[in-house]
């Protein structure tokens, strides 16, 4: 197993993602005996670091973790959760949910914290004094309870610099979505330079984009990387493209079988880094699979919008949405203001004299409109999440 050095910790490369644990048919009926012989597993193969969170399987993945992890010395593991400060409630006890998770996991402090999801949809929340949520975590490492403090994203470079300005110098590590693809797609490489500037080394999270760059990879490209490396998986394509980049701490995969627990303990037990030619085998794929939206962002669009619609953004989220609908990235668009949103635009045509591009800006516009509406609310979700852990707190956490 490979290890990465942090703060004189040894945290294995490939840490144990428990937001996709084997489950019985529902997302929060996990199957713990399954979850449990791949925890040993990933164990006895030397894999040291678990990350899991409070509204993960509906709020069940910290209790079963935390279960497993119970058999094995304190000091041979290290366990990550994260604090829901991204749910939209109408109030935030971060104490509360601290102490419900630290029970939740059956442990008195936790190695590594996280506050969960900093975006244009949460950064308010996070830094609104009236909740005290980034001084009372502060306080939790200094009395020792959490021995280190980051954050994850999944906002624009814009939000990032925006929660760095004001809290960068408490973070120690930064989780965000990382692999070829969103390499571009969601401006990840301009994310990496950011936290080098800040000396905050980068924990990856969604390396195969949820399975999409395996799974969900045309058959031409999946035939194409096998004819080059006939002895490995797809999967561990995105695994050695992350080991070539700098200032990278843990690769966290979400592993729901025990086959890809196998290959992924093969892929970070051998030394098979990629050459200069197939990284860019890499980026070839990735540009074939974004279909996108040619803007280059050179904002001529928006000086003569009457409306005054930030254009590069909105088509920037509308690309990340034409590859994979999620609510992540719409929320990018449902926290904005109304007249803010793709849906204000009038069609009065002005940006497309602009456009170098030649876009038909008013039906992109349009077809994002149309886009947004076939996505879930992420307040809805949010409810829905508050509410089953709500009933979980009652039941005991059983």
């Amino acid at each position: 197993m490979k290890y990465v050095d942090f703060q004189g910790k040894k945290l294995s490369l490939l840490g144990f993602g428990a937001m996709r644990l084997p489950t019985m048919g529902k997302d929060d009926a996990i199957d713990f005996a399954e979850a449990e012989r791949m925890i040993d597993r990933a164990m006895e193969a030397g894999i040291n670091y678990y990350d899991t969170a409070y509204p993960y399987h509906g709020g069940n993945s910290e209790i079963v973790t935390g279960k497993v992890l119970s058999k094995y010395p304190r000091d041979s593991y290290y366990i990550a959760t994260k604090y829901p400060g991204h749910q939209v409630l109408d109030s935030y006890d971060p104490a509360a949910i601290f102490e419900e998770q630290l029970k939740k996991c059956g442990v008195e402090y936790f190695d590594f914290y996280l506050l969960h999801n900093i975006s244009e949809s949460s950064i308010a929340t996070y830094l609104d004094e009236r909740w005290g949520i980034i001084d009372y975590f502060v306080e939790q490492k200094r009395l020792g309870r959490i021995k280190h403090l980051g954050f994850s994203t999944h906002g624009l470079p814009e939000n990032l610099c925006e929660f760095l300005d004001a809290a960068g110098d408490k973070m120690e590590f930064c989780q965000i979505q990382l692999n070829y693809l969103d390499w571009t797609l969601q401006r990840a490489k301009e994310k990496c330079e950011l936290l080098a500037k800040w000396n905050i080394p980068v924990w990856v999270m969604e390396p195969v984009r949820g399975g999409k760059l395996v799974d969900k990879l045309p058959e031409s490209a999946k035939e194409h990387l096998k004819s080059l490396r006939p002895d490995e998986s797809v999967a561990s394509w995105c695994f050695r493209w992350l080991m070539t980049l700098d200032n990278m701490g843990v690769i966290l995969s979400g592993m729901s079988t025990m086959e890809q627990l196998e290959d992924n303990i093969r892929t970070f037990s051998e030394e098979k880094p990629l050459t200069d030619g197939e990284i860019q085998t890499l980026y070839g794929i990735a540009e074939s699979l974004k279909n996108n939206i040619p803007c280059t962002a050179c904002r001529y669009c928006v000086d003569g919008c009457p409306m005054g619609l930030n254009i590069p953004m909105l088509i920037e989220v509308y690309n990340d949405l034409r590859y994979a609908p999620g609510v992540n990235s719409a929320s990018k668009i449902e926290f904005m203001p109304e007249d803010k949103r793709p849906t204000a635009c009038i069609c009065c045509g002005n940006c497309v004299k602009m456009c170098p591009q030649n876009i038909d800006i008013p039906k992109v516009m349009i077809d994002f409109s149309k886009l947004l509406e076939t996505i879930p609310s992420w307040k809805q979700i949010c409810a829905e999440r508050a509410e089953a852990a709500a009933k979980l707190a009652g039941n005991g956490g059983k």
